[in-house]
This record gives C-alpha cells, structure tokens and sequence, in this order.
C-alpha cells in the first residue's frame, strides 16, 4: 500500500497517541501515530502512575496538534484491531514528526506489537503531581 496524505477536518485526542478525526481520503476510522506507545488512561492503566503520566501526555499531545499547518500522512499500514484503524504520522510544519517530539520530551516511548510498555515500575522524564 502506497502512503497517502490525510485530509482532515477535524482533530481531538483521545489519548497520547490516539485522535479522533474525520478524514477525507482514508476511509472512516480513528488514526493512531504509528511508532510510539503512550501511557493509558482511565481504565486501561494498570497502575495510578501510569494514569498520571497518560493525562499528561495527552495534554502535551493537545498542545501540539493545536499548532498550525500540521501534515498528516498515511502510513499505508493498519492496526491490529478488528476495524483495522490506519497508522498515520503527524508532521508540525517545520517538519518534525509529532510522534518523535513526544518521545524525545519523555511522553512515547517506541512502541512494537510483541511487547507492552510498563509505565508503572520503569523511569520516566516527566514529574507526576
């Protein structure tokens, strides 16, 4: 599958890594930033920690997708789910690719489908109040 650009009309986030949007060129569906892996919220974490640092991930997430001139561009690839939701990049317009911001600031780490991060017990940049 060849990677296309995204046309969206509009944008929210769910949660670090996932946003709602209604696109034009890609079919229904939730895009997910393919490469990374955010804390869970609500009552996908497993721990309080993990909670904490997923609200502020999302939160960074906001403030960045909030930017203008944002590029989002089909991977050409689909998650595992049933609905097969494609994996997308966002890119800001100077070019850096948000999913890469968030890891390097301490908010996503890599993500691989054969391991689940553990937010709860492994170190992490950010303060949790």
């Amino acid at each position: 599958m060849i990677a296309g650009l995204i046309i969206c009309a509009s944008l929210s986030v769910v949660d670090g890594e996932m946003r709602w949007a209604e696109y034009a060129t890609a079919g229904e569906g939730v895009p997910f930033v393919s490469g990374i892996d955010t804390p869970e919220i609500g009552s996908h974490a497993k721990c309080i920690r993990e909670r904490k640092l997923g609200q502020i991930a999302k939160g960074r997430l906001k403030e960045l997708l909030a930017e203008k001139g944002l590029r989002i561009v089909a991977s050409g690839s689909v998650d595992r789910t049933p609905s097969h939701r494609p994996l997308v990049n966002i890119y800001r317009a100077n070019g850096e690719e948000i999913g890469m911001k968030l890891f390097k600031e301490g908010f996503a780490w890599t993500w691989s489908p054969k391991q689940r991060n553990d937010w709860c017990d492994a170190p992490v940049n950010q303060q949790i109040e």
